[in-house]
């Protein structure tokens, strides 16, 4: 449906009635679990988890300390790797689950590139549809938190290998190259 102001009115309900849906059916708890537990372990935004990343950020920014997107991550996904970003897909392989469709709570692991030479982690915050996540990260901006900033896949095989990011409101910035998803559960032997 075309949106128009003549049908503006009936969209809007439409809208209502999905949110109200929604609310009344219960989440996938392989996508959208939220737990406090600390030794979380399903895929999962640990709100624990977020809090002291966000806390830790917050504490070197007034130290006048630079923040910086990989222990923003760990602090954020409870996924234990250290070292540049770009590294964290290679260093999970055998120890953490690893995958290429975003999981709620999976740190997201840019590519090394020309324009992201150490790549970079974030980690999603919310899946928005099977092309639109949200993801927290640091560093995006020089030194600053970004919580719930827009991601879309632009990959041409809807495989989230190539995505844009938002990066001034809702304009979506250059295409990056993803290398996948990491989840604080054990690796599948």
């Amino acid at each position: 449906m075309a949106v128009t102001f003549r049908n503006l009115p009936r969209l809007a309900g439409m809208l209502g009635l999905l949110v109200l849906t929604a609310a009344c059916v219960p989440n996938n708890t392989q996508v959208t679990m939220l737990s406090s537990h600390p030794d979380l372990i399903e895929p999962g935004l640990n709100p624990n988890f977020v809090a002291k990343a966000v806390g830790n950020a917050k504490a070197k920014r007034a130290k006048g300390q630079k923040v910086w997107c990989v222990p923003f991550a760990r602090d954020a996904s409870g996924v234990e790797i250290k070292g540049n970003a770009g590294t964290w897909w290679n260093q999970a392989k055998g120890k953490f689950e690893r995958g290429h469709a975003p999981v709620v709570g999976a740190v997201m692991a840019f590519s090394s590139t020309r324009k992201l030479p150490k790549g970079h982690v974030a980690v999603v915050s919310k899946v928005v549809s099977d092309r639109e996540i949200l993801i927290d990260h640091a560093n995006w901006k020089p030194s600053q938190i970004s919580l719930g900033m827009t991601v879309v896949d632009v990959s041409a095989q809807n495989d989230w290998s190539v995505v844009k990011v938002a990066s001034a409101g809702d304009t979506l910035g250059r295409p990056y190259q993803i290398d996948g998803f990491i989840w604080k559960a054990p690796a599948k032997n």
